[in-house]
């Protein structure tokens, strides 16, 4: 009898969200950041056949902006976060907590992420996040995240080999995938130097592969894909207010989103959640200052 209604319950749970996913633009969104990736490399970037042909079948800019501190875990959480600096309160490039309290917070004492929110309104679907850096799961909220994991942080190749297993076998709702070597790199080699370009066009396979994951998985054609970064990089450094800094790639293709190349849109680092709620048409809260980029949907 137990049986029966725990099968029962699962039946009732995956009707549901497949009622309620009826009115979604996509029923996946794949979100892939390069931690250090400054929007000034696309145009020089010699092999990036991955990049370029999700950039050609969608919509992107190469001005969206950084927050202030044009660095990590400040621009991981407003990327998630939907909001500033000074609303949630990560100040420091290695923020382990916010410096500054969260203006507000839920239940798990956390400001309110695309992650949690997307848990809260829609309890059966699948999620993940899987990252080099281990910084990233202080700020998404890795509680209300299915499947969380952090790989070596120069062991992109495993990284690969778990997204590209999570997509076969869960098939997530919402999947984040976090890059970290280009930013080792940038403060290694340089930014806009050969060692970095060879970094970039090797995470372009990466994202070749998740490209194929998403086909052999079914699911590529009902995937909205996106590509951005926590913010770019001059010499071996990033934090400061130059453009090299500040100016990242946001890149959207997949289901519903409009074949237009470039796009004039003002964009923000907090503007990414807010377009992924609008994929799944999610209610915002109150707190995110984040707005989807509605041009780049059909």
């Amino acid at each position: 009898m137990k049986k029966v209604i725990v099968l029962l319950a699962l039946f009732l749970g995956a009707f549901s969200l497949q009622t309620q996913a009826k009115k979604w633009r996509a029923k996946h969104v794949v979100i892939i950041g390069i931690d250090g990736w400054g929007a000034y490399s696309v145009p020089k970037a010699e092999h990036i056949p991955n990049i370029r042909m999700l950039m050609e079948q969608g919509s992107y800019t190469l001005k969206k902006r950084s927050v202030l501190p044009s660095a990590s875990a400040i621009n991981w959480a407003s990327m998630f976060n939907g909001a500033p600096t000074e609303m949630h309160g990560y100040t420091q490039w290695n923020s382990r907590r916010p410096e500054i309290p969260s203006m507000v917070e839920n239940e798990r004492q956390k400001f309110p992420t695309i992650f949690s929110i997307l848990r809260e309104q829609y309890p059966d679907v699948v999620t993940g996040c899987i990252a080099e850096w281990d910084g990233i799961k202080h700020v998404v909220d890795s509680a209300a995240i299915d499947f969380y994991d952090v790989v070596d942080e120069k062991d992109n190749e495993h990284l690969t080999r778990l997204a590209e297993s999570y997509i076969k076998e869960r098939k997530p709702t919402l999947l984040a995938v976090c890059y970290d070597q280009l930013d080792h790199i940038g403060h290694q080699d340089g930014h806009d130097t050969p060692a970095y370009y060879k970094v970039l066009e090797h995470l372009d396979r990466q994202v070749g592969r998740i490209i194929q994951a998403l086909k052999d998985a079914g699911i590529y054609d009902d995937t909205v894909v996106m590509m951005t970064a926590d913010h770019g990089g001059i010499n071996k450094g990033h934090g400061g207010q130059t453009l090299e800094e500040l100016e990242i790639p946001f890149i959207v293709c997949g289901k519903g989103i409009k074949t237009q190349g470039e796009i004039s849109d003002v964009m923000m680092q907090y503007d990414t959640a807010a377009t992924i709620a609008e994929v799944f048409r999610l209610k915002r809260p109150q707190a995110w200052r984040g707005d989807p980029i509605y041009s780049v949907f059909r």
